[in-house]
């Protein structure tokens, strides 16, 4: 499993359950975004054939999830918003190296950090959740994040070595729980 460095707080789940409607269309555009995130890899590296099976299941797998909470989106009447940045992702891009490796292994591990926090989080939200099919959806959720983060990792060390791989995803973790500390309140993944 993994581990993060910075837990998510309870006023983070207080903000998210007493606004779940925007946490829902915060949540429909993140998926969305993860899914095109997926086939990104595929565009931008075609080389790294390890990359191109997998990825184009996970990209699937996010829109069937965006599919999922916009199903959830239009029961409880609300409208799809238009895309905002997000500041906790944006905080991580920025950390991103350049040069075609040093980015790769980095948006890999950057994805399985996205992944591990998601997992928390939506663990977090079914567990709050009464019995249902949304928190069924959202214990589905937390599992899909868990091997997404896994399957992240394992893609940065088919190209690079364990050790680099190891020690990078520590420093972006530290990173990460830096910015969570910094993130302020809101009905949001992020």
């Amino acid at each position: 499993m993994f581990e993060l460095h910075q837990s998510s707080s309870p006023e983070w789940l207080e903000a998210v359950m007493i606004d779940f409607d925007s946490f829902l269309l915060d949540h429909a555009a993140c998926e969305r975004k993860a899914s095109a995130t997926a086939m990104l890899f595929v565009v931008r590296y075609p080389d790294r054939e390890a990359l191109i099976a997998p990825l184009i299941d996970v990209a699937l797998e996010e829109l069937e999830h965006f599919k999922m909470v916009y199903a959830i989106i239009q029961e409880r009447g609300l409208t799809l918003q238009r895309d905002t940045k997000d500041p906790y992702v944006n905080a991580l891009l920025k950390h991103v190296r350049t040069g075609r490796d040093e980015r790769l292994m980095d948006r890999l591990i950057v994805g399985a950090v996205l992944e591990a926090r998601g997992c928390e989080r939506f663990g977090m939200i079914a567990d709050a959740l009464p019995p249902g099919q949304v928190k069924e959806f959202y214990v589905e959720f937390t599992r899909s994040e868990a091997r997404h983060h896994g399957l992240y990792l394992r893609l940065a060390r088919e190209y690079f070595a364990d050790d680099l791989v190891e020690a990078r995803h520590t420093w972006f973790l530290d990173r990460e729980a830096e910015i969570v500390r910094d993130l302020p309140l809101r009905a949001a993944l992020h």
